[in-house]
């Protein structure tokens, strides 16, 4: 298995990726609208994004955001998605593509990486406990505006 950074030649497979990884939050099936959203995050330099290929098979992905915490004074990195198809979980590709996405953040002088899961993602917790990521949301409740 080997973790490349996706390019736009790599937009049909990430699209593909990305759609399965929002039905798997209960969106609905919509492989145009997914590979818009991926198309204009690669184009527009908008994300990083790692792909977990086996065989020449893209079997996971990760997607980050450039971001800063202002509290802080600090670049930072947002890890919106991680995503690894069923048949491929437990295959390790999650692990190497975190770790990835741990050492891109530090290469491009990050000083964090900051995620949120679902609170019934026991798995997703497991792995990210399992590399050194701290739980900080006791003091902060996360909230959004839609608009």
């Amino acid at each position: 298995m080997k973790i490349i950074r996706a390019d736009k030649t790599d937009i049909p497979d990430v699209a593909r990726l990305f759609d399965l990884y929002r039905q798997f939050y209960q969106c609905d099936a919509d492989l145009a609208l997914a590979t818009r959203f991926i198309s204009e995050r690669i184009e527009n330099h908008e994300s990083v994004i790692f792909l977990a290929v086996e065989d020449e098979s893209v079997m996971g992905f990760v997607q980050l955001y450039p971001s800063f915490c202002s509290v802080e004074a600090i670049k930072i990195f947002i890890l919106y998605d991680l995503f690894v198809e069923q048949s491929k979980r437990k295959s390790g590709a999650g692990k190497k593509l975190m770790e990835q996405a741990a050492v891109f953040a530090r290469d491009n002088d990050a000083d964090r990486i900051d995620l949120l899961t679902g609170k019934d993602n026991k798995p997703g917790q497991l792995l990210y406990d399992q590399l050194g990521y701290q739980r900080t949301n006791e003091d902060f409740y996360a909230c959004s505006l839609n608009l």
